[in-house]
């Protein structure tokens, strides 16, 4: 398991947001998080790479290991902990700088400056993200003028340069059109092959179609948690097939 809760428990000040939440996240799988809205699914997947605490007056109590390391742990190195787990958000964040210079960002930061070590860093990041061949001759435009699905690539591609091993993606596909969708998350299921994903979604249909195992969430408390197939065909919990067969949520 690379990543695994125990008795996880996450307060806003006095607001109960996570509730004992114990869950194992396998390595190279694609582990769907679905639940209303409110019910802590995002705020789950932040926990894995503290950007919680980003957040004022925000509580932790229990563990979250990655590899066996508790990266709540005094000791954890964040830097290091947020190199090795990366996140894209809802809405693409390119940076206002050129697409050469969005994906060489990271490498920058981590003391590459060798032009020939950074152009293939930029390369092989866009090849993943099926991005380089129709990219390679405007690198030095700004990334914001790509559409919203290739600026999403670009985001995959501009953490893939630092050689993470997790993608944490929350709602990555909310602010694209089906068609868009439909090619991000075949991306998705190729970057499986090497990386650990772990996704929000409020697409249930799109949690049926790319993860391995899903959880479902509701008010704080992860109710289920189980292969894909089980929990849309034959979920063990009443509040779990409510809400995927649509009576609430």
């Amino acid at each position: 398991m690379i990543i695994k809760t125990a008795n996880l428990n996450l307060y806003y000040g006095k607001f109960h947001a996570l509730s004992n939440v114990n869950l194992s996240i396998k390595e190279n799988i694609i582990t769907g998080m679905i639940g209303p809205s409110g019910c802590g699914k995002s705020t789950l997947l932040r926990v894995f790479n503290r950007m919680n605490d980003l957040i004022p007056n925000v509580r932790i109590t229990g563990s979250v290991l990655v590899d066996k390391e508790d990266i709540y742990a005094p000791v954890c190195d964040l830097i290091m902990l947020r190199k090795r787990i990366g996140m894209v958000f809802q809405r693409p964040n390119a940076f206002p700088l050129s697409i050469y210079d969005n994906i060489a960002y990271g490498p920058r930061v981590w003391g590459i400056s060798d032009r020939a070590t950074l152009n293939e860093i930029i390369e092989r990041s866009l090849a993943a993200v099926d991005l380089f061949d129709s990219v390679k001759d405007i690198f030095k435009s700004s990334a914001l003028t790509l559409s919203a699905e290739k600026q999403q690539r670009l985001c995959i591609a501009r953490l893939l340069a630092v050689e993470p091993e997790v993608l944490l993606m929350d709602e990555p596909c909310s602010a694209l059109d089906p068609i868009a969708t439909g090619k991000i998350e075949e991306l998705m299921l190729e970057l499986k092959k090497k990386y650990t994903i772990v996704i929000v979604t409020h697409n249930m249909q799109q949690a049926a179609r790319i993860a391995d195992e899903v959880g479902f969430m509701l008010l704080g408390e992860l109710i289920e948690f189980d292969d894909s197939k089980k929990i849309f065909t034959n979920p063990a919990d009443k509040r779990t097939f409510d809400y995927i067969s649509g009576r609430f949520g």
